[in-house]
Order: C-alpha cells, then structure tokens, then sequence
C-alpha cells in the first residue's frame, strides 16, 4: 500500500473518526479536518487496520455516543462512495431490539459494517453463512456478538413461550438459562437473572460460532479475524466486552 494512495482517500472518516494511531494511514488522516464525514470507509484503512483496532474504533463510537459527540455525517455522501463497493470493517449480530441498533450506539456510518440482526442475537446457519461471506469473502476483520439487557426474546425462552415459529427460535437459548449460574429469583420478572442469562448466551455463541464454522476458526488461529462477545446496557447506552 502506497501513501499517497491513502492520501487520496483522505477524505473517507467514517468507521476512522476524527484521529487514528493506525501507523501509515496516520500519515493521510491526522491532519483531516473538523466537519461532516465526506465518505464511507475505503478498502485501505479497512485493511490496514487489525480486528483489535477495529474492535476498539466501535468502543470509541460507542463513548462518543454516550458523551452526545455523536461525529457529524454526510450519509448521502457515504452512500455514493460506497454505491460501488463496500468494505466494512466487521460483522455485528444484535437483536431485533429497536433500542439497540449497533449503527446508531457506535456511531457508525454507511458501509462501516455488515449488520445481522435476529431476536434474541441467536445463531444460526444463516447466520453463520452471512458472517463467513462478510470475513472470508468480503474482508471483515471482527465478528462482534452482541447481547442486551431486559431481552425480550431471552424472558420469553425462561418464561417457555409457545408461538408459533417463535417457539424453535427461542429453544435456541435453553441452554443458556440452564448454564447460567444464579442464587436468585430465576424468573423472568428477575431484571438481573434476565441479563445474566443473556451474557452467558451471548459468551456460549462465541464457542458456538467456533465451533460451527471451520472457515471464521480458521481465519481467527491466523489472526486475520477476532470473534468476541459484547453486551449493550438498555439504561445507560454502554457496550461492555464480556
């Protein structure tokens, strides 16, 4: 990769921010100025960044989001640069939850991220087929799990819900609830029983992502990828690693 090459997608600040320690891309974006971001982000940055440094860039989204310094954003702009090829960073699979769109909490734009959704953040091999595309074939540097608190797909699984083909979705986290270590009311009314249950699923499909698909513990042995598990706090707007 030439610098001058990375000069010239200077403008592109979506997934990047305002400033990055990210060695030579440093030497086209530290001197960026303030403004809307012109741009989506560009093969370059994406490939030079590591899955730790993408992983990172989310968490600084998110404290932008939590400090109300949410980045200024032309989307019409980023949504022409990408028109022609995109390159997002990392997959994201969240729930449909409508508090919880990753884009919105990490301050993310369009064409930073592939985005999964499905109640409950449950895998599946739809699931695992989308993350394989976004990684292997697409380039993605990051497989990000992310869990919520107060899940409503998580209180139907412990309050053992039967509606039609909510049902089988739902048997997908009985093993979370069994696994979850709990002295208290293991009741769906337990606002923290309810939580616990969703990190301990959220960490279990880790293990299951693994597992299940050869092709991203392949590429995470190699390092090219990171697979992690995140929770997203409903009341205070923080994504936490776990």
């Amino acid at each position: 990769m030439k610098i001058n090459a990375v000069c010239c997608d200077a403008h592109r600040r979506g997934f990047l921010g305002g400033s990055t320690a990210l060695g030579l891309l440093a030497v086209g974006l530290g001197a960026m100025p303030s403004g809307a971001t012109a741009a989506s982000l560009s093969e370059a940055q994406r490939n030079a960044m590591t899955p730790d440094q993408v992983i990172q860039k989310m968490l600084e989204g998110n404290a932008r989001f939590l400090s109300g310094a949410r980045k200024e954003r032309d989307f019409l702009a980023e949504m022409r640069s990408s028109s022609a090829g995109q390159f997002p960073a990392a997959i994201v699979l969240s729930c449909v939850d409508s508090r919880a769109p990753v884009e919105v909490i990490c301050d993310l734009g369009i064409g930073d991220t592939f985005n999964a959704r499905v109640a409950g953040n449950a895998v599946n091999d739809d699931i695992l087929g989308s993350m394989e595309f976004a990684c292997a074939a697409a380039g993605a540097k990051a497989v990000v799990l992310m869990g919520h608190t107060a899940c409503g797909a998580i209180k139907g699984a412990i309050d053992n819900v039967v509606l039609g083909n909510l049902t089988l979705l739902l048997a997908r986290f009985k093993s979370a609830i069994d696994a979850t270590v709990y002295t208290g009311d293991r009741t769906s009314k337990n606002a923290a029983f309810v939580d616990a249950v969703a990190r301990t699923h959220v960490q279990h499909s880790v293990k299951l992502v693994r597992e299940r698909s050869p092709v991203l513990a392949g590429l995470e042995a190699k390092g090219s990828i990171k697979i992690i598990a995140s929770m997203y706090d409903l009341a205070s707007g923080k994504v936490t690693l776990v």
